[in-house]
C-alpha cells in the first residue's frame, strides 16, 4: 500500500564513488527548468549539477529528438562538463527524467563512460503497453544505477521497474516516492538522490 515515506532498496555498495558532478536531462515534454531538477541542483549544492536541454526543445520544436539523435547529444554534453570540470567523463553522473534518463541510460550503454547513473521516473514502458518495454539496453549498463520513481506511475510499476532494472550489469538502488509519473513532492526526491550519493 502507497505510504508517505519512501521505500528503499538502496545500500553503501550501490553507490557511485567520488563523483564531480551531475548532468541532468528533461522528459520529452519537458525543458531543463522543470521544477524536479531544479530541485535535484538545489539539493546536491555544492556538487556541480548541469541541467541541459535536447537540441530539438532548445530549437523550439515541441516533439522529442529521435533517440540517436539524443543520445549523441548526451554523450557530446558529458564529455563537455567534464572537460568544464577538469576531470575524466567517468566522474561525471549522468540522469534525468523519463526520457532524459532513458536517454543517458543508452548513452552509457553504447559505451560512455559515467560514475553512475540517476534516473527518475523511468518509462519503463508506455501506459497501459506493459508488453512494449524499453529494456533491451540494460544489461549494458555497467555503472552504479538510482532509480526514483512514482509508487503509482503508469509507465512503470514498483513490481515492474524492480524486476526489469535487476538485468542492469552494474548494481542498482530503487526508491518509490508517493505519486505517480511526475511526484509533487520533488524534496523526497532530491533527498532520495542525496542519500545515494552521500550515504551515511
Amino acid at each position: 500500500m502507497p505510504s508517505d515515506q519512501p521505500s528503499t532498496s538502496a545500500t553503501a555498495s550501490t553507490t557511485p564513488r567520488d563523483p564531480a558532478g551531475l548532468l541532468l536531462f528533461p522528459g520529452a515534454g519537458a525543458d531543463r527548468d522543470h521544477r524536479t531538477l531544479i530541485a535535484l541542483e538545489q539539493a546536491l549544492a555544492p556538487l556541480p549539477v548541469r541541467r541541459v536541454d535536447f537540441p530539438g526543445r532548445a530549437a523550439g520544436r515541441k516533439a522529442p529528438d529521435r533517440a540517436p539523435v539524443a543520445i549523441a547529444h548526451a554523450r557530446a554534453e558529458a564529455d563537455r562538463f567534464a572537460a568544464d570540470l577538469g576531470v575524466a567523463p567517468d566522474r561525471v553522473l549522468l540522469g534525468g527524467r523519463s526520457f532524459g534518463g532513458r536517454m543517458a541510460s543508452m548513452a552509457v550503454a553504447e559505451g560512455q563512460p559515467a560514475a553512475g547513473l540517476v534516473l527518475l521516473s523511468y518509462p519503463l514502458h508506455p501506459p497501459g503497453k506493459p508488453d512494449r518495454l524499453r529494456v533491451e539496453h540494460l544489461p549494458d549498463v555497467h555503472v552504479p544505477v538510482l532509480a526514483v520513481s512514482g509508487e503509482r506511475d503508469p509507465f512503470g510499476t514498483p513490481a515492474e521497474l524492480s524486476a526489469h532494472l535487476a538485468t542492469i550489469g552494474g548494481p542498482v538502488a530503487t526508491v518509490f516516492v508517493p505519486g505517480n509519473h511526475a511526484p509533487k513532492d520533488d524534496a523526497l526526491v532530491a533527498e532520495a538522490v542525496a542519500r545515494w550519493l552521500l550515504p551515511g
